[in-house]
């Protein structure tokens, strides 16, 4: 752990108390606000009118970006977000792009009229810039938001902003990324906000200090430019609907729909039932030569209207897996909005009311400064939200209305590889630095009623795309040699997870070596778990070919289809590398699909069959995992019933358990839980067989029977050996009512792992312990 730096905590934003934030304003910064009388006041058609025309400023900011980028990460991928803010910071309404930059947002603002209004000032015609992950706005210095004060009548009426990810801010590693790095001095610079434009004007001394720290300079000044441009649409936009409506009626509907994106949220927690669910993922190696494993754990508690997410016992901060609080928030907006939120507008001010969170300082999801943050939205503050996204599934799986919004575990993190070297086509050579972001098309989580989407993007950006082959060629000096969807790389379950894809890509125009990369995790330990016993999507692989035989393959005619073809040379990559890329040599990266839902021996034989036909799963998955046996182009239906009988049998024999008499429960009348679990006054049993597994009077645990073991018994999704990349025992762990032996659980975590994976808390059923066995 870093030593803390003194005066550092300066730079740490929180949410705030409006009333004090005001009155400590400067007597020049007078701020525009409506009664609650006016917002009472407000009809519904013009609120509803307005309200629309609010979306369309954001969807127009957003457009005028990408068009001013020249960057794929933006064009390409959409990993950029824009919101508008009431004139204290708060977010009316943001984008469908970057969800969790939702988080992050306001903070940046409620900071700069703190520190900002007195000196140098908060004005008419500025904007400002910030990539500092302490105060907000982004989740590390990569994401760089510049945002504006909007003025009416010389009063401050609202704030617009554009925040993308630039390719590179300078530190040590390519593309920022450092995978060695012990603390924020070895990457970006956390810049706080400063003014870029004043009276209207970008300020050519601020704009050269920025982009003289990056790799690709002229890339980072137009994404600048794009930024300021997107804002300045913003504010003509927001001036023109003023102007229109008048400004105390657009801000009255500014303040309703925060107002009523609350209270549709609070109105749906209410029907739900109360209770304690929790979670508990891992990070394998947290940089450059570790190997360890690392936990946040999360307890969801929902009482009434509200939520709170404790993230106690998370351990320390480490190496660059870190994010700072905007990033906890951040991964909890990333599960938030599609899950509890998908149906109501996302005026994230008006959300956020709705819960609270509590989390130690000096935690790899709560870091103070100077902890390394780089990899801070792609690391733990994704696995929060995913860890956030299993705990609200739980919970809304034991709704029969609410139910349809469950899913499991999405592609788990982003594999991130960064390849930078010379592009030798022009008439002069010149450096190009490439982001891979073909991981885009991660598969989504299974839903209990339908299979995950295969290759769909990511959860976190609702909006992205992966970029187009033919555009990363003729911007890089790089051959795509395949992008595929990878079979059996969905988690298997009832409902299948959705597949993953591969990349194999080699330099091409350049005669000199490129720089590599990597950084990813879910590689030793899975991060794109299934629920109801669904088992996890694959996990991770990243290999550089070393002496390919492609000039021999590509001169005989033959397109390379496999690593095989291209020799035997495999370099392995591990989570957190820096390596090198040689032309001839050839880069692969296979990154994760989706979790299962539900106990794959449960699946439709007939959905295997298909699954089979359209590439998704292998003839032997089908057998080894789902238990069906083909006859021709066929389901055998009475060898498919006999191997299934025989996978229980055989679960059965490798499981251990204690005997636990405690009765049966009557499946016809007893209340849901999930996929396998009911519960019936007092007990909790098997959905399928009636098994009684705990009396919430006596148990705080189910009586399931356990299976450690290697982490390839999970089937063939697990394509890389934990042992390369960790230190740790890592197993397939899996539980399974002891009655009819359906799987309960599905899990790779370490062999230690004391997770709420068999605790009543985690299913939301709070024990009533009133005697002993």
């Amino acid at each position: 752990m870093t030593m803390q730096i003194p005066g550092s905590e300066h730079f740490s934003s929180r949410p705030t108390n409006f009333d004090e934030m005001t009155a400590g304003l400067p007597e020049s910064l007078e701020v525009h606000t409506v009664s609650q009388e006016q917002i009472d006041a407000l009809d519904p058609l013009t609120y509803e009118v307005v309200r629309h025309r609010l979306w369309s400023v954001t969807e127009e900011m957003g457009e005028a970006l990408k068009r001013m980028s020249g960057s794929p990460i933006v064009t390409d991928a959409n990993d950029f977000d824009f919101a508008i803010c009431d004139e204290l910071g708060q977010e009316v309404q943001v984008g469908l792009y970057n969800t969790m930059l939702a988080g992050a947002v306001d903070l940046a603002i409620y900071w700069t009229l703190q520190h900002r209004s007195h000196n140098p000032g908060v004005r008419e015609g500025d904007m400002f810039l910030c990539n500092d992950p302490w105060v907000g706005g982004g989740l590390h210095q990569n994401d760089v938001i510049v945002f504006q004060p909007v003025f009416h009548d010389g009063k401050l009426f609202a704030w617009t902003s554009a925040i993308c990810h630039e390719p590179d801010l300078g530190g040590v590693g390519l593309g920022s990324f450092s995978p060695a790095a012990q603390d924020v001095f070895s990457e970006a610079l956390p810049t706080p906000p400063i003014k870029v434009v004043k009276d209207f004007d970008l300020q050519d001394d601020v704009v050269d200090v920025w982009i003289r720290r990056s790799r690709v300079p002229m890339l980072v000044n137009l994404d600048l430019r794009a930024k300021v441009g997107s804002n300045t649409v913003g504010r003509k936009r927001l001036e023109e609907v003023i102007a229109q409506y008048g400004a105390d009626t657009v801000k009255a509907v500014m303040k309703r729909m925060m107002a009523d994106a609350e209270g549709r949220l609070r109105s749906k927690l209410t029907d739900l039932p109360d209770g304690t669910w929790s979670a508990t993922g891992y990070q394998d190696q947290s940089h450059e030569g570790d190997r360890g494993v690392h936990k946040i754990t999360v307890a969801m508690t929902k009482r009434e209207d509200h939520l709170t997410f404790d993230f106690t016992g998370t351990d320390p901060q480490a190496g660059m897996i870190n994010c700072t609080y905007a990033g906890m928030r951040g991964g909890v907006m990333l599960a938030l909005l599609p899950i509890l939120a998908h149906d109501i507008p996302w005026s994230a001010g008006g959300l956020m009311r709705c819960f609270d969170l509590v989390s130690e300082e000096g935690t790899i999801n709560n870091a103070t400064y100077p902890a390394a943050v780089s990899r801070g939205p792609i690391g733990p503050a994704w696995l929060t939200g995913t860890l956030v996204a299993q705990c609200l599934s739980q919970m809304l799986d034991r709704s029969t209305d609410l139910g349809a919004s469950v899913q499991a575990a999405c592609c788990g993190t982003w594999d991130t590889a960064v390849v930078a070297g010379l592009d030798e086509r022009g008439e002069a050579p010149m450096p190009f630095l490439n982001v891979m972001m073909e991981p885009m098309a991660g598969g989504f989580g299974a839903r209990p009623e339908m299979d995950g989407m295969d290759t769909g993007g990511l959860f976190c950006i609702p909006m992205g795309r992966v970029p187009d082959v033919e555009m990363t060629e003729f911007l890089y000096p790089l051959l795509t040699l395949w992008r595929r969807e990878e079979p059996d790389s969905g988690g298997p379950g009832r409902q299948r997870g959705g597949v993953s894809a591969s990349l194999a890509v080699t330099l091409h125009g350049t005669s000199q070596p490129a720089g590599l990369v990597l950084a990813s995790a879910g590689k030793a330990v899975a991060q794109n778990n299934g629920l109801a016993g669904g088992y996890p999507g694959n996990t991770g692989f990243d290999a550089v070919v070393r002496r390919a035989e492609l000039g021999e393959v590509l001169a005989d005619g033959r397109i390379p289809q496999t690593l095989d073809d291209l020799g035997s040379d495999v370099e392995i990559g591990h989570c957190y590398a820096q390596s090198h890329l040689a032309p001839g040599e050839v880069l692969y990266m296979n990154w994760q699909g989706g979790g299962g839902y539900g106990d794959p021996l449960l699946r439709d034989p007939d959905a295997v069959l298909h699954d089979i036909v359209e590439d998704k799963v292998t003839a032997s998955a089908a057998e080894i995992v789902y238990g069906v046996v083909l006859a021709g182009d066929e389901v055998d239906r009475s060898a498919t019933e006999a191997r299934r009988a025989a996978l229980r049998e055989d679960r059965r024999d490798r499981s251990q358990s204690e005997p636990r008499d405690r009765g049966t429960v009557d499946t016809a009348t007893a209340r849901r839980i999930d996929d396998n679990l009911v519960i019936d006054g007092d007990t909790v049993g098997c959905a399928h067989c009636g098994q009684g597994l705990a009396d919430v009077t006596r148990d705080v645990s189910l009586g399931l029977a356990t299976y450690d073991g290697a982490s390839t018994a999970a089937g063939p999704q697990v394509t890389s050996d934990p042992a390369y990349y960790v230190d740790d025992t890592i197993v397939f762990r899996q539980l399974c009512c002891p009655g009819c032996w359906t799987a309960i659980s599905s899990t790779i975590v370490p062999a230690d792992h004391v997770g709420p994976t068999d605790d009543l808390a985690t299913l939301g059923v709070t024990p009533r312990l009133v005697a002993a066995e």
